[in-house]
């Protein structure tokens, strides 16, 4: 275990020191082809075929049980929205004309963003080409020197990008630590904006913020509010409309809610919803919507459809959410740290860098596609398996991954 202890450890820390600063690129922040060459490196993975029940065909492994993906309503074999995207592709072609600003907003652009605006209960909505440039443009453009932008240190990298390119003042506060957060609301006197970012659902732990508790901070110190929902519309609340209706609170808690064209919707793109003032500004200041083609016919279509199907069909959410409290159960049960989450994404909290690449390869070579997590993505000491559950995953799979995962893990003396 040493030997390979020293290897992995090569793989994870690069170990150039010192940098040559007349090169480009500059170094990688780990050391990739030490990873490839001791056979951890699992990313970029080709995958040539999409199967039922939530099984895809990987290069060189097979058929594999997808753990790793976010299509947490099964909704991208759905027949509706396959004749939707079929349709649009007959009456508008495969491209744009170019950026929705000049020439390429299509009549289904326009209806997806109502469809959305209903849906999260706002009264406009625009569309970007990915969740990314959504949060990067919104944020960047809503604020300017001088402003005050308050963000939990696990929020995704787009809200940190777009806090850092907004140039406006970032105080980042401790996961979840709402005492902090308003230590540092109650800092601030002058009259300036001041915004509040965060992830409804943490990516890397499958938690749920605290909206009541943060919405009586941003009334309290007089904050706006945005919710980044790529993680909880379609998983969160009865009917999947997200955090809101998950506890029960007005319709206009939330001041921009955005969310992705890409997890439980099975499409391409961003969105950000909110009052039509501040809408209105993004579509005309926002460089990432004026500056950017459009998305295409087959996306705006599938994704719309998608929205369709969530209202009709509420019962897929019931049973994903059933399935994944099943599965996290069962980690429990085995003796797994799987944290506080209450939602399809679940962690495997191993720790250590080396034991959980070496998990990680042991359930990828017996058919699993899950992936490593490692600092600095997580905090250092909490390397882990995230494991993301889907409707499509039956439960026969379910305990096929956890029996292979604790066998795993008792092979390398983590249980």
């Amino acid at each position: 275990m040493e030997a390979s202890r020293t290897m992995l450890d090569r793989a994870y820390i690069n170990p150039s020191k010192e940098e040559d600063r007349t090169k480009i690129p500059p170094n990688t922040f780990w050391n990739i082809e030490e990873a490839k060459k001791n056979n951890i490196y699992f990313y970029l993975k080709e995958i040539k075929a999409v199967k039922p029940h939530g099984r895809v065909i990987v290069e060189g492994l097979g058929e594999m049980i997808m753990l790793g993906g976010y299509s947490y309503l099964g909704l991208k074999e759905h027949p509706k929205i396959h004749e939707a995207t079929k349709q649009a592709l007959d009456e508008y072609g495969a491209g744009t004309d170019g950026s929705r600003f000049l020439a390429g907003t299509f009549s289904l652009h326009n209806a997806l963003e109502k469809t959305i605006a209903r849906f999260k209960s706002t009264e406009d909505c625009i569309t970007f080409t990915s969740g990314y440039l959504a949060n990067v443009s919104t944020i960047s453009t809503l604020l300017r020197r001088n402003d005050i932008v308050f963000c939990d240190k696990m929020n995704h990298a787009s809200i940190i990008d777009g806090c850092l390119f907004s140039r406006a003042h970032l105080m980042r506060y401790p996961y979840g630590d709402l005492e902090m957060l308003e230590k540092y609301l109650k800092k601030i006197t002058a009259r300036v904006r001041k915004l509040v970012v965060v992830d409804a659902v943490y990516s890397m732990e499958g938690t749920i913020a605290d909206l009541p508790g943060i919405k009586a901070l941003c009334q309290k110190y007089d904050a706006y509010l945005m919710v980044d929902e790529a993680h909880s519309v379609g998983v969160l609340g009865e009917r999947g409309t997200g955090i809101e209706e998950y506890f029960n609170m007005p319709k206009d808690t939330i001041d921009i809610k955005m969310g992705t064209l890409s997890k439980a919707i099975p499409s391409t793109g961003g969105y950000v919803a909110g009052n039509s003032e501040i809408i209105n500004f993004l579509k005309h200041e926002a460089r990432g919507f004026l500056y950017s083609g459009a998305p295409s016919s087959t996306a705006i279509a599938a994704a719309m459809a998608a929205f369709q199907v969530i209202e009709e069909e509420p019962s897929r959410i019931q049973e994903l959410n059933q399935k994944a409290g099943y599965f996290r159960t069962r980690l429990k049960e085995e003796g797994f740290n799987v944290g506080e989450g209450q939602t399809p994404i679940v962690p495997i909290i191993i720790g250590e860098f080396t034991a959980t690449s070496l998990l990680a390869k042991y359930c990828q070579d017996n058919g699993i596609f899950i992936h490593a997590i490692h600092p600095p993505v997580v905090t250092e000491g909490s390397s882990r398996l995230r494991a993301s559950i889907t409707y499509s995953n039956t439960v026969e799979d379910l305990d096929y991954c956890v029996e292979t995962i604790k066998t795993g893990a008792r092979k390398f003396g983590i249980l």
